[in-house]
């Protein structure tokens, strides 16, 4: 039973806590809007000189076709590697497991030639399939966790009234698994939209491809003293995220909290 002074204590940490993660986005939107006038030009100016809307566009398109492929992907990788038993199961998981230790800096410039050498940079194709691949790493450990963690006597009884692997998987444990996986799809999204690498990279000729990251540095270059109007450039930027986040934070703490990573 939690007493009323350990309530308190753990209350007030949490407020401690909240108050230092809000204050440098609090500044940013004091910044942004020049309070006490409220100046909401400053977001008209950033949108229009900017070109947010095609970088937003882009990120978009780009976060869009990442987390629905590498969701797709992890979680049929996650359910054969958590749920099913067949040799060599160890050592794949393992190889999953190394493109989670393996830095994006190391390998981003003979990713770039790789990708050059057969007509993908300055491409949607070119920014979204490494993604991809790092995001599958992620969400195969995570979603091998959570396949782990289901009662065995779920899998036998869809065995017992004749579901195939396939209907298993998706008509008894993605029901089940829906905090895990909106904590992924979350998760992946954020990583993502705030990719700034990558895109620097991969990204060198064609302007219309910039994602909203990369376009708010080169808006930011243009813009160097300004500071109202980058404040506002990044509360742009980051709008989406927060939006997200807002819709699907009871999943994202229901997922974190339902031992989604427990072995």
């Amino acid at each position: 039973m939690t007493s009323r002074r350990e309530l308190f204590l753990n209350h007030a940490i949490l407020t401690l806590f909240a108050v230092i993660a809000l204050f440098p986005m609090a500044g940013v939107v004091v910044k942004a809007l020049q309070l006490p006038d409220v100046e909401f030009g400053n977001f008209a100016t950033a949108w229009h000189d900017g070109h947010f809307a095609t970088y937003l566009r882009n990120s978009v398109i780009v976060t869009s076709v990442t987390v629905v492929v590498s969701g797709v992907l992890s979680i049929m990788a996650g359910y054969a590697l958590g749920a099913m038993r067949f040799r060599g199961a160890s050592v794949l998981f393992l190889l999953f497991l190394a493109g989670l230790t393996i830095p994006t800096e190391t390998i981003v410039v003979p990713l770039y030639f790789d990708l050059r050498s057969v007509g993908l940079d300055n491409s949607y194709a070119g920014l979204i399939l490494p993604q991809v691949a790092m995001s599958v790493a992620f969400g195969t450990f995570w979603m091998r966790a959570f396949f782990r963690s289901v009662p065995p006597s779920l899998l036998e009884a869809a065995r017992i009234d004749g579901a195939s692997s396939w209907t298993t998987l998706w008509r008894v444990l993605v029901p089940v698994g829906k905090p895990a996986i909106l904590t992924m799809v979350l998760l992946t999204s954020m990583w993502t939209w705030n990719e700034f690498l990558l895109p620097l990279v991969i990204v060198n000729s064609d302007e219309g491809l910039r994602t909203a990251p990369l376009g708010l540095s080169f808006f930011q270059g243009a813009h160097k003293t300004d500071y109202p109007l980058l404040m506002a450039g990044a509360l742009i930027i980051a709008a989406p995220v927060i939006v997200v986040y807002v819709f699907l934070q009871r999943q994202f703490i229901a997922g974190m909290l339902s031992g989604a990573i427990k072995e």
